[in-house]
């Protein structure tokens, strides 16, 4: 899940690279992503899928990563916290809303489709996959091994669940499933939103610190 994908590295400006063949990695996995996103929640809403609408924001929190990087590239530390502050406000929002929105459709005993489900989840594993090769492809701008793998594994594992969460309600039934999954990608979005929220203020309260007497700056 998108928790951990890029770490900070994604933001951190180009690494010992060519900093143009970097930000052209990081807008085709901007790209990737942001479509992935996109067609997770179309499917989610006509399948009545919470767990498909969880796996648009797990993508949509993977975007605003490699956004973010992108944005960021060569701006200082003030910068680097507001841009991380709005990713984990907006982040935490949306994980709030999903959560609300599967405690209604659990509520309303909503059973999704799952053979559409499970061929969504299976395009968005090829997609999680695909991110990681264009990582890797682009590691030496700044994206470490580590990164990549966990770019892959987190889609990877976002999307076997959502596949989990279509068999279970396909063989069962019920909707529960599906709900189960909706909350446990929403829990983990939130929790790396917590975690980015958290950075945030300890960039912008070192930003805003008073001066360093021995002159090395702000934003270095």
């Amino acid at each position: 899940m998108a928790g951990n994908c890029c770490g900070g590295s994604c933001g951190s400006g180009g690494g010992g690279g060519r900093p143009a063949d970097y930000r052209r990695t990081l807008r085709m996995a901007l790209i990737v992503n942001g479509l992935m996103a996109a067609v997770a929640l179309a499917a989610g809403l006509e399948t009545q899928s919470m767990a498909l609408r969880a796996s648009a924001l797990d993508f949509l929190a993977t975007a605003m990563i490699h956004g973010a990087g992108l944005w960021m590239m060569g701006r200082g530390l003030e910068a680097r916290g507001w841009a991380t502050l709005a990713r984990g406000l907006a982040l935490t929002v949306l994980g709030l809303g999903l959560v609300a929105a599967t405690a209604w459709s659990a509520y309303a005993g909503t059973v999704p489709d799952a053979p559409v489900m499970s061929l969504v989840a299976l395009l968005g594993m090829g997609a999680s996959l695909s991110v990681a090769v264009l990582l890797f492809a682009g590691r030496r701008g700044g994206v470490s091994l580590r990164a990549v793998w966990l770019c892959a594994r987190n889609g990877v594992l976002t999307n076997a669940a959502v596949m989990l969460a279509a068999a279970g309600a396909w063989t069962m039934g019920q909707g529960w499933p599906d709900h189960l999954v909706a909350v446990a990608i929403a829990a983990t979005v939130m929790s790396a939103a917590l975690t980015a929220l958290r950075q945030a203020v300890t960039e912008l309260r070192a930003w805003h610190a008073p001066a360093d007497p021995t002159g090395s700056g702000k934003g270095a």
